[in-house]
């Protein structure tokens, strides 16, 4: 998805107007995956729930407040979550890392799933956060935003501020350790 589909410009356009309902839906659409891009940087549920409700005051404020015209938000969402996240770091002075069984106990998943269905996805996502624990931070916020936020190189490169290309680059860099960290764990 690299443009802004019909209903977030709608919703821009009703947020721009100051619209509550408008504001209401965004949260619905976003909470959820912005939530899960903050938690998997953070090591506690409440401090991601804290800095989520952080992102959509900020945006909230920005959106009514400012006269620049948002293209994307999307991008917006998760630049400003990752800028929450660096200040919350920045705040603390510390490095806090996630810690397995949180992830899986404290993701929440919109869709109903199947026993058999969630124990492969917690299996699954046992394995990620092993893998993306090893990475460095660059790498690892990449890969999230690519693979379990889904979102395209476009809007990847609006949120770190990077060209595409240097987005691909990184990218690829990743991929090529995460292969080694998978070929070594295959050993």
């Amino acid at each position: 998805m690299n443009t802004p589909n019909l209903q977030e410009k709608l919703l821009l356009i009703k947020l721009k107007k100051k619209d509550p309902d408008a504001f209401a839906q965004v949260y619905d659409l976003y909470v959820t995956p912005i939530y899960r891009f903050i938690y998997f940087k953070v090591s506690s549920r409440q401090d991601a729930e804290d800095l989520t409700s952080e992102v959509f005051l900020k945006i909230w404020q920005y959106v009514t407040e400012s006269e620049e015209q948002v293209e994307n938000l999307r991008a917006l969402l998760y630049r400003s979550a990752r800028n929450i996240v660096i200040d919350h770091y920045r705040k603390n002075a510390k490095r806090e890392y996630v810690r397995d069984e949180e992830i899986l106990n404290n993701i929440e998943d919109d869709h109903q799933q199947s026993l058999l269905e969630k124990v492969d996805t917690e299996i699954e996502m046992k394995g990620i956060e092993k893998v993306l624990h090893k990475l460095k931070d660059e790498y690892r916020e990449i890969l999230i935003l690519r693979y379990l936020e889904d979102l395209s190189i476009s809007e990847i490169a609006k949120i770190l501020d990077k060209s595409k290309g240097s987005v691909r680059v990184i990218l690829h860099r990743a991929l090529k350790v995460v292969r080694e960290l998978a070929n070594q764990n295959g050993k």
